[in-house]
């Protein structure tokens, strides 16, 4: 055991963490007032479901020893983290995955699996129901996540044994997805549009302005974004050394060059450059350098980042021409900046780089180029499909869309009887039927 990995490794667990709320910033500005409490709570509910589900047997799936065909690790062999807590005389642990306590990887990954399924939510913002959301997160993260990191994180002999076998796309495609590219912006935004065809519209959308309601709010968010990314990319090296300094530096000079190429495709198209746009462009760069980041260069990273800040602001307006309502962008950032920097690295790659792999426009050909693609695809097809089966299901079921009535009232006031912001002190921020129907009795 290395003690600085592991401070490493734990320092970027808790960056990570920090994301989630973060992103609940993020998204809770980029709506109405009428809905800000409720889209905060779809990324704090995962903080609950996702953790509880991963002591329980989502470490075990995703980073067990492989069933046999690449796509699943065994449930059992971690279940409830078993085998992993024992420490000596001297507390060190006596299970190890690479140079940190296999807790201290439990936990790194953990907040990978939490923010997930947080950034689904952003697709279908103002108009699921609360109950049907904390459902849909059990089963999306059991059948769509764990299956996924098993494929592109579980390597062969690191997590589970020596003699342990990892997932396909890892350890057979080879393909190069650093900290996730594909396992998370790929997956998130894959399922953010299937949910967003079987939701529908929301109701007045596009006619109706939809305007975020708190920039300030936005910015604050991605500004924790950013912040804790360092974590999520430079965490993913799992030690404190070279390779981690290199992605680190990789990490922010793609995030800058995508907020200037958003803001000058912004300024170009529309005549000014917004806030939201500088939001939206640093998160596309994050997204994009995602999987890029331990095989590009630093100029390399320049040249992902301010064609990923062009890409993903041009690419948001695909749903007016499309007509899928994706409230909050998950498709034109996640998912096309996901897919875009995957796929990049099969241009950009550079031996130099700590991934050690070049690619076409540095005299590697097209080997790494097609790997790129297949993981891309294969993970885009499965969560797509999968998410929407398991959203048509609930809907047809027990209900997903919320009532008309209810979204045009509000959400938080429908589902969580609270409001964001107290316009009437008096009243207090938490409407209760009940003492309303009582005072207009005493008032009578």
């Amino acid at each position: 055991m290395d003690s600085g990995d592991t401070a490493w490794v734990l320092t970027s667990a808790a960056l990570v963490l920090l994301m989630t709320p973060g992103l609940a910033f993020f998204y809770g500005g980029m709506v109405r007032t009428k809905s800000v409490l409720n889209m905060i709570m779809m990324s704090f509910s995962s903080l609950g479901i996702v953790t509880v589900l991963w002591v329980l047997y989502g470490y075990s799936e995703a980073f067990g020893d492989d069933l046999g065909s690449g796509l699943l690790g065994d449930p059992t062999q971690f279940a409830g983290l078993k085998g992993l807590i024992g420490i000596d005389d001297n507390y060190a642990a006596t299970h190890l995955v690479g140079t940190v306590p296999a807790t201290a990887f439990v936990a790194f990954q953990l907040v990978f699996a939490i923010i997930t399924v947080a950034l689904i939510s952003g697709a279908i913002a103002d108009r699921a129901k609360f109950g049907t959301w904390c459902i849909f997160s059990v089963i999306w993260a059991t059948v769509v996540y764990f299956p996924v990191a098993h494929w592109v994180f579980a390597f062969d002999g690191f997590t589970a044994g020596e003699d342990s076998a990892g997932g396909w796309i890892a350890n057979k495609l080879l393909a190069i997805d650093f900290a996730g590219g594909t396992a998370v912006h790929i997956n998130a935004g894959a399922a953010g549009l299937a949910l967003a065809l079987v939701l529908g519209k929301r109701v007045g959308w596009p006619k109706e302005p939809m305007r975020p309601h708190n920039l300030p709010l936005v910015m604050l968010g991605a500004g924790l974004l950013w912040f804790g990314w360092f974590g999520f990319n430079a965490g993913s090296a799992v030690a404190a050394n070279g390779s981690a300094a290199v992605v680190w530096v990789n990490t922010v000079a793609a995030t800058a060059a995508a907020e200037i190429g958003w803001l000058l495709t912004e300024k170009i198209r529309d005549g000014h450059a917004t806030s939201l746009g500088a939001a939206s462009g640093i998160v596309a760069g994050l997204v994009a350098i995602t999987p890029a980041c331990s095989s590009v260069s630093p100029v390399g990273a320049l040249i992902l980042g301010v064609v990923a800040g062009v890409l993903c602001a041009l690419a948001v307006g695909l749903k007016y021409k499309l007509g899928y309502d994706d409230s909050l962008d998950v498709v034109g950032v996640h998912l096309v900046g996901g897919v875009f920097g995957t796929i990049a690295i099969g241009f950009l790659a550079t031996a130099d780089a700590p991934a050690g792999v070049d690619g076409l426009f540095y005299g590697g050909g097209t080997d790494q180029l097609w790997r790129q693609a297949v993981g891309a695809g294969a993970v885009l097809a499965f969560s797509f499909i999968v998410t929407y089966i398991i959203g048509f299901l609930l809907e047809k079921t027990i209900g997903f869309r919320l009532d008309e009535e209810d979204e045009v009232s509000g959400i938080d006031l429908a589902d969580h009887a609270e409001a964001a912001y107290d316009f009437n002190p008096a009243g207090g921020g938490v409407f209760r039927p009940s003492v309303s129907a009582k005072t207009e009795e005493v008032s009578a």
